[in-house]
């Protein structure tokens, strides 16, 4: 699913750091031990739920009613009461990790709420009409990743959760300007309405995936608002305390290459996927020593 904030994957120093679920360390070196738990249970509840969301054949239909048991779930855990058994190896530790560290559970329900959103958008055919609408599906999908973190860290200043929330949406947008090519053949559609107009760009242009200079120029400024966006958030990484922060500063210098590389293609993400690789690794750790 284009959902950010894709969760880190366990153990690796260098994050593949857009693939949304990917994007989420989990109980990586760089985290502390005592919260490897909590970040794991947080994993495995989002991992699961982008699943029931995304792979298989059901519906539309299914998949929507496979969120709500699911939510369901969630909502009994959070009150104490028992889960349906259909996916324990989710809510039995979720509970645990539920009641030791008070994790907000609205939270994880915007996750759950935009995962559905997905589903029908994706069912509907429909777009996002403007930056705002797409904005408010980065608050719920990708935010709740930064803010569940940071209070596992003990931080809850408006400024940070703020920086925070900028940071992951603009992991969420530049997933969205790479995956150009995977998502419209899936009927996934990121690019707004607004700036479509803006630039004489029809959606018929972006299902044929080619690249025309309007539709390249109209990809070329999604890139500079998420640059600008996670700029924005840049500065959180003094705030987190510890390894998490180091951690942080290579989760937006990840984020900052891949901007790198889809200019590097002329922002020709319509044919071309472009990644970060392991001989990233000497560029992003020097970028983020210098932060």
């Amino acid at each position: 699913m284009s959902s950010t904030a894709r969760i880190h994957g366990v153990n690796k120093p260098i994050p593949a750091p857009v693939d949304h679920y990917e994007n989420f360390p989990v109980a990586s070196w760089l985290c502390p031990p005592r919260l490897r738990p909590p970040i794991a249970a947080i994993y495995h509840f989002a991992r699961t739920a982008d699943d029931l969301a995304d792979e298989g054949e059901d519906s539309a239909d299914q998949r929507l009613d496979e969120l709500a048991a699911y939510r369901a779930d969630l909502l009994a855990v959070s009150q104490g009461q028992p889960h349906s058994g259909r996916w324990p190896q989710v809510f039995a530790p979720l509970a645990i990790q539920l009641q030791a560290f008070q994790l907000p559970v609205a939270l994880l329900d915007d996750l759950l709420d935009a995962f559905a959103q997905d589903v029908r958008k994706t069912r509907d055919a429909e777009g996002y009409a403007d930056r705002a609408e797409l904005l408010d599906y980065c608050r719920r999908s990708a935010n709740p990743v930064g803010r569940l973190l940071l209070h596992l860290y003990g931080v809850h200043d408006g400024s940070a959760l703020r920086q925070s929330d900028a940071i992951c949406s603009a992991l969420q947008l530049i997933n969205f300007w790479q995956d150009i090519s995977r998502d419209v053949p899936r009927g996934r559609h990121y690019l707004n309405d607004a700036d479509c107009a803006t630039h004489g760009v029809t959606r018929a242009e972006i299902a044929a995936l080619q690249p025309t200079p309007a539709l390249l120029a109209l990809v070329a400024e999604q890139v500079r608002w998420a640059r600008e966006l996670m700029r924005e958030g840049a500065p959180l990484v003094h705030r987190v305390p510890g390894r998490a922060g180091w951690e942080l500063r290579l989760v937006v210098q990840g984020g900052l290459r891949i901007l790198e590389r889809i200019e590097a293609l002329g922002h020709n993400t319509l044919q071309h996927r472009p990644t970060v690789a392991t001989a990233d690794a000497p560029r992003l750790l020097w970028h983020a020593l210098w932060m």
